[in-house]
């Protein structure tokens, strides 16, 4: 027998990429209960990414690392929580703090994943396949895994898996089109660099991202560097190694612009250059054909997840290391990321900008259905 679901909570407090590869999870939930009230607990800072989507009732924001820091603090937002008497709870982050809310949240049915402990208070605890501890022959991708939940664990009898979602709010589009049309012409192309990361180990070579800037400017290109205020300074060095350096086709937003401003500029450009990051999974939902290089990252359970889109993986034997910092020394320093060559990236990037004719991202259809990416293991 179906269940009748009245009251959900999915729970994912963690980063700009996590709460992108929960969206489909969210529209498969609104199909199978079109009545329900869904709300979704993330992060204060990434309410934007989330607010605006369709497929859910009500954005409830954590403040971690401010009101909401700290046992005491955690213990009173939990007792807000159980006023909701939610009858579905989902938690779709392990750590610590996600256990303990949906642990205690006072659900019907608590599904999903746990830290140890924890789990003996969810009805149906499963574990997460994409995470780095999970047997080679059991992995999945992070959105398969999300989907996997709501068939076994909450009742879900049919998958509407569309991709990753997201909608802007309306002055935040409005913030991205007259920020675009300030800096660009109506016919230019542009080409955006995401070269910063949450890891070290994430990051290609920033000699590498400025040579194939130069290629791109030479061809006629706009260059516009993206990121976060932590990105700020690698951004300043990258455009220091370039040739180009002080040409009017570069374009600087690093640090400058919200994460949903982000997103509108990125639904304008034609090809999104770019590390293993929030930021890439912001452009899957956004359209935009993506390369992307891997080294420590696990390609089966993170990679972009769009049918046309191209991750090189790298060639190093301890590759996906899932380390944050690279302990080797010397020439072996960073080695998975070093071996992955500027030709073979400017390969694959000229094959995705003939293949769809240098337009922007919101003037190409989305390829719905085919969400495995093209993976180049040199």
């Amino acid at each position: 027998m179906i269940p009748d679901y009245k009251n959900i909570l999915v729970i994912n407090t963690m980063h700009i990429g996590d709460l992108m590869l929960v969206t489909p999870a969210l529209r498969t939930l609104r199909a199978n209960y079109p009545k329900a009230h869904i709300a979704l607990l993330t992060d204060k800072p990434l309410a934007d990414l989330v607010r605006c989507n369709e497929n859910i009732d009500e954005c409830i924001l954590i403040d971690k690392h401010g009101r909401d820091k700290g046992i005491l603090a955690l213990i009173r937002f939990i007792r807000q929580i159980r006023k909701r008497h939610f009858d579905l709870v989902i938690n779709y982050h392990r750590n610590e703090r996600a256990s303990a809310i949906a642990s205690f949240s006072g659900g019907k049915n608590i599904v999903g994943y746990a830290q140890p402990v924890f789990h003996r208070f969810f009805d149906h605890w499963m574990p997460n396949l994409a995470m780095a501890d999970t047997p080679k022959d059991k992995v999945m991708h992070q959105t398969l895994c999300h989907l996997k939940v709501l068939q076994e664990a909450a009742g879900c009898t049919k998958l509407d898996d569309r991709g990753l979602e997201m909608w802007l709010p309306p002055e935040e589009e409005k913030k991205a089109s007259d920020l675009w049309q300030k800096e660009f012409a109506e016919d230019d192309r542009v080409i955006a660099f995401n070269i910063g990361a949450s890891w070290m180990t994430k990051r290609w070579i920033d000699a590498y991202f400025a040579e194939c800037a130069d290629h791109f400017i030479q061809e006629g290109y706009h260059i516009a560097f993206l990121g976060g205020p932590t990105d700020v300074a690698i951004v300043k060095a990258c455009i220091e190694k370039m040739k180009e350096k002080d040409s009017p086709k570069v374009h600087v937003f690093t640090g400058k612009v919200s994460l949903t401003v982000l997103a509108g500029l990125l639904r304008r450009c034609c090809l999104f250059l770019t590390t293993d990051s929030g930021p890439m999974h912001v452009g899957v939902a956004m359209n935009v054909p993506i390369v992307t290089m891997f080294g420590a990252s696990p390609v089966p359970t993170f990679y972009p997840y769009d049918g046309k889109d191209i991750v090189i993986k790298t060639p190093e034997s301890c590759h996906p290391c899932g380390i944050h910092d690279c302990p080797k020394k010397g020439e072996d320093h960073m080695a998975c990321m070093k071996h992955i060559p500027v030709d073979v990236v400017m390969k694959y990037s000229e094959e995705l900008l003939a293949r769809y004719g240098g337009k922007s991202a919101r003037e190409l259809p989305r390829e719905r259905g085919n969400h495995q990416c093209r993976i180049i293991a040199l």
